[in-house]
């Protein structure tokens, strides 16, 4: 609950000074009480300068201002805006300016209240705003409910067409995903783009995607009592990966597996090919490193436990040479590669690149959960499946503000291998 903020900006002492109180106050609980509000603040946009309007209140919101432990002194009227109010935001010695007139402080915060709204880079977000110099530029910074950010994500991350148990699984692992970063020792806690979770505020909200995230409100997977690491990707291509075997990280929820239902949705990225002419190939290689003369081949000469390409080796007229890890995965997606689920065969002066999959394939498979919804599983089902082991809780306020923990481990599900070769 928030309080009513008041007329003026807020200029901090410190970069954590205004956010610390709310985003530190989270913990997981289980069943037995309702889930509490936990802001996210979430990176937006940074420049030499950025504008910053503050918008009238959500007229679909209908409910009365309220405390938080955030409560300096506001921007702006936020919870009372009668019209739109636009600020260009810049840097000048060290502090921020408004409109050219200086602040007298490195950050400036607008909470969030019930139904407040901003625009940054030109679109529109629910909440409030945390602006703040750095290296000579302004970060604009969207503070907001953790179930209104992900009205803004569900959908971009998944077509808000899709059924409604996959949209209710993919809730709950991009809340997941975001609890997990929450650090208030950090200036923000996630970013707006792909390298975090794609957030597009307003313009990104589906009334389908909406109802899944209320229908979860507050549910998140959990391994020993904090928020799992809940990775996804496109399609696993029908074989789930490891953590292990992709970024040496062994979680013991995130195992290779067979993942029938990934081929069975039938995804643009269950099975593709490519032809790439072997000199390109060879100018390819050249860039990490690999020079065998006149390239003849290259082969697959080790692969992970779901079928992934972990070592390649390079065959030309100078010899041969190979590349692993990560470098080796580069280099398929320098090819064109969706995933490293593939088999490499020469082709007269091509290489054939034959693959399954789009994405690093950890954790859930949004293709698979949309075979899964389509074969009747529920949400709690594709979870379990996806991350076994964990158990479904619910993100509540400051310790202690909810009764008894009593988690829920998620059903089990065994599924028959794909039927699919390694690729």
């Amino acid at each position: 609950m928030r309080k009513r903020v008041r007329r003026r900006w807020a200029a901090s002492l410190g970069s954590r000074a205004l956010t610390i109180g709310a985003l530190a106050g989270w913990a997981l609980t289980g069943w037995s009480g309702p889930a509490q509000a936990l802001d996210v603040r979430v990176l937006i946009t940074s420049g030499p300068a950025v504008t910053v309007a503050v918008l009238p209140v959500d007229p679909a919101v209908a409910a009365a201002p309220a405390s938080s432990a955030l409560s300096p002194a506001p921007l702006a009227p936020a919870a009372s805006v009668p019209l739109r109010q636009s600020w260009q935001v810049g840097v000048a010695g060290g502090n921020l300016t408004l409109d050219g007139r200086g602040t007298g402080s490195p950050a400036l915060y607008l909470p969030p209240a019930p139904g407040s709204r901003v625009e940054l880079g030109g679109q529109t977000y629910r909440g409030g705003v945390l602006l703040r110099v750095q290296n000579q530029g302004v970060q604009a910074i969207n503070v907001v409910d953790i179930e209104d950010y992900l009205r803004g994500v569900v959908a971009s991350e998944m077509p808000a067409s899709w059924p409604a148990a996959a949209l209710a699984a993919q809730a709950v692992i991009a809340r997941t995903y975001v609890a997990a970063r929450i650090n208030p020792a950090k200036p923000y806690d996630t970013c707006a783009t792909e390298q975090c979770q794609v957030y597009r505020g307003v313009r990104g909200e589906q009334p389908a995607t909406d109802a899944a995230v209320a229908k979860t409100a507050g549910q998140v997977l959990a391994y020993g009592g904090q928020p799992a690491q809940t990775y996804f990707s496109s399609d696993s291509g029908g074989y789930v990966a490891s953590s292990d075997e992709v970024w040496n990280t062994p979680l013991p929820y995130l195992v290779a597996q067979p993942d029938p239902y990934s081929v069975s949705a039938g995804g643009p990225g269950a099975k593709w090919s490519a032809e790439v002419p072997l000199a390109r190939v060879g100018q390819l290689a050249a860039g990490y490193g690999v020079r065998v003369g006149t390239l003849s081949a290259v082969e697959v000469t080790r692969k992970s436990a779901s079928g992934r390409a972990q070592q390649l080796t390079f065959r030309g007229t100078g010899g041969s040479r190979t590349l692993e890890g990560a470098e080796a995965g580069g280099f398929l997606r320098s090819l064109g590669a969706k995933s490293s689920r593939v088999s490499l065969s020469r082709r007269g002066t091509a290489l054939q690149v034959t693959g399954a999959g789009n994405g690093h394939g950890v954790g859930l498979s949004q293709y698979g959960a949309l075979g899964m919804a389509r074969a009747g599983y529920d949400h709690l089902r594709m979870l379990g499946f996806y991350y076994p082991g964990t158990t479904l809780d619910l993100l509540a306020g400051p310790p202690g503000a909810v009764g008894q923990v009593d988690r829920h481990s998620l059903p089990a599900l065994a599924l028959a291998p794909a039927g699919e070769g390694q690729p």
